[in-house]
């Protein structure tokens, strides 16, 4: 990609900061949680749990990418590799959904890291399509492109207005998560553009609890892909 594939989203106030997460503006925080301008729209989502994955469509080609923007192929982690793999599989799929120039971004779950899911759908989460300009596109036009091709994040609210975040703590999974779902994402539009994102984790989540690194026994799997 010559760049990352995804970036960092700021945090809502009274989100739980890892290492290196920052806090967005806390007026924008009671904007989408308190009084949403009344010409702006707001989708509030399931954020699920893995490895932030994605595939480009260059010259005619699918190329399957990891957050930082290589080819998933290149990658010394078996979950990549596993991804990348995945995608061959599937690569009419992606070509049919995106567009020259565009990239789909979503997240990996075949690996648990913070979550483990019993996953009722494939690894393979959806969120974002970025244009060729690297513009996000909205969630309307994402949700047409997709057109059910993926599986994508459950969503909570999509209006125009604000999301308390009062109700956020009593949100239940609906992508098989076996504890507490990490959390969720804010999606705040105006017509045809996203203004920003930002997410809110739950206080007691513990990042990558379940990696390699973390355990003695190996990677813990929500998903294995057959044998061939």
């Amino acid at each position: 990609m010559g760049r990352k594939s995804y970036g960092s989203i700021g945090h809502l106030h009274g989100s739980r900061l890892g290492p290196g997460d920052h806090h967005i503006h806390e007026g924008q925080t009671k904007a989408m949680t308190e009084a949403l301008p009344k010409r702006d729209w707001l989708v509030v989502q399931e954020k699920v749990d893995g490895s932030n994955v994605g595939a480009c469509k260059l010259n005619g080609e699918i190329y399957p990418l990891v957050r930082a923007g290589w080819d998933a192929r290149t990658s010394p982690r078996e979950q990549h590799q596993m991804f990348a793999r995945w995608v061959e599989r599937n690569v009419s799929r992606f070509a049919v959904v995106l567009e020259e120039g565009q990239r789909i971004c979503g997240e990996w779950l075949a690996q648990a890291h913070g979550t483990k899911y019993a996953l009722p759908h494939e690894p393979f989460v959806a969120f974002d399509i970025f244009d060729a300009n690297d513009e996000r596109l909205t969630h309307a036009r994402f949700n047409g492109a997709v057109a059910g091709a993926f599986a994508t994040p459950h969503v909570f609210h999509g209006a125009a207005e604000a999301f308390p975040m009062t109700i956020l703590p009593g949100l239940q999974s609906h992508h098989g998560a076996l504890e507490p779902m990490e959390g969720v994402v804010y999606r705040w539009e105006r017509g045809d553009r996203v203004l920003m994102l930002a997410k809110w984790v739950r206080p007691e989540k513990k990042d990558g609890c379940y990696l390699d690194c973390e355990t003695t026994d190996g990677p813990v799997w929500n998903w294995k892909e057959a044998a061939s």
